[in-house]
């Protein structure tokens, strides 16, 4: 089932007749508010609200005793928060993970496993794409070095390596990453904290909803999200969860190479801000189409590779959660990853 966004601002949140139901009051006449979308609620795994978005206490009860998430986001895309039913009773399974979280060994053999799937997905990423003639060699020269960080994960023998190498790595895909980009789009380099371009909007945006995802599959196999293994414990940090993210990052950045290469979005679906927090906004119509190309490629069917079924991409990361907890069921750390082509 796919989630449920609404954008626009103003809007309520109801529960009528076992439907979410989106109303928007109209300050300029009286009678009954607009209602903009009706969805039974077992269609709806979960609900993600942008900005000014209310919801009604009646709702509010509805979604938890469904088990339906609610994310909240700024209006422009930056995680706020989220609604959520009680933990998942998996206490002996959690205190595993627990165990297994102080043994040196396991995480690193674990963290190796996410670094590897996440390193080589960007590698395909920019097989399958080729630039114009002259920045070409940017695209071959960014696969070279991070094949080569690829073969020297084997050899790592602390975290602290493994992050600098996956740093190193990262950086070598997006050198030739942003040469896939029209010089229009102002793409130089990754930044975030603000993003300052476009398309670093996009793909803040993107992996914000995908961490969304993956927050919620670890909870639902039962997991803990805040005890990872490649990312470091930090207060109010999901590091198993963007653990998981991080094998599935280069489909973000294929839906967003996919918006601007198509014209599906252009430069001017976005426009400067004031606030030095927000300098770049993107536009609610670009909004809708991009989070329409987003869901298409969730819903976009892959082989897993323990399963050996093919699953729409949500159900993916959700097994890929899976797999992490039957690993730490039977202490057995590693990483098999998704193949993606």
């Amino acid at each position: 089932m796919p989630p449920l966004y609404v954008i626009q601002q103003g809007a309520k949140i109801r529960i009528n007749n076992r439907r979410i139901q989106v109303e928007l009051d109209h300050d300029d006449h009286d009678g009954p508010a607009e209602v903009l979308l009706s969805q039974p609620i077992g269609h709806v795994s979960e609900l993600i609200l942008f900005g000014n978005i209310g919801l009604t206490t009646p709702a509010i009860g509805a979604l938890l005793s469904a088990n339906i998430p609610v994310i909240f986001l700024s209006q422009d895309g930056v995680y706020r928060g989220s609604l959520t039913g009680e933990i998942t009773p998996h206490v002996p399974l959690r205190q595993s993970q627990y165990q297994c979280h102080s043994r040196f060994t396991f995480c690193l053999e674990m963290a190796k496993g996410f670094v590897e799937a996440k390193l080589r997905h960007q590698r395909v990423l920019l097989q399958r794409h080729s630039s114009p003639a002259p920045l070409q060699p940017a695209i071959d020269e960014a696969i070279e070095r991070i094949q080569a960080q690829i073969e020297t994960i084997p050899h790592k023998t602390n975290l602290n390596s493994l992050r600098g190498l996956e740093g190193t790595a990262t950086a070598a895909y997006f050198s030739g990453y942003r040469s896939l980009f029209d010089p229009a789009w102002h793409f130089t380099s990754r930044n975030r904290q603000p993003p300052t371009d476009p398309v670093n909007v996009l793909l803040s945006f993107g992996y914000t909803l995908l961490a969304g995802t993956a927050k919620g599959a670890v909870q639902a196999v039962g997991l803990d999200p805040y005890a990872g293994f490649l990312h470091e414990v930090a207060y109010n940090r999901p590091a198993l969860a963007l653990d998981l993210l991080e094998e599935f990052r280069p489909l973000v950045d294929s839906v967003v190479l996919w918006c601007c290469r198509s014209g599906q979005l252009t430069p001017q679906d976005f426009v400067p801000n004031d606030d030095p927090n927000r300098p770049i906004l993107l536009l609610d119509g670009g909004k809708k189409r991009f989070l329409q190309a987003y869901e298409n490629r969730m819903e976009e069917t892959f082989t897993h590779p323990i399963r050996g079924l093919k699953f729409p991409l949500r159900q993916c990361i959700l097994e890929q959660a899976r797999q992490i907890a039957d690993r730490i069921k039977e202490n057995r750390p590693g990483y098999t990853p998704m193949g993606f082509r």
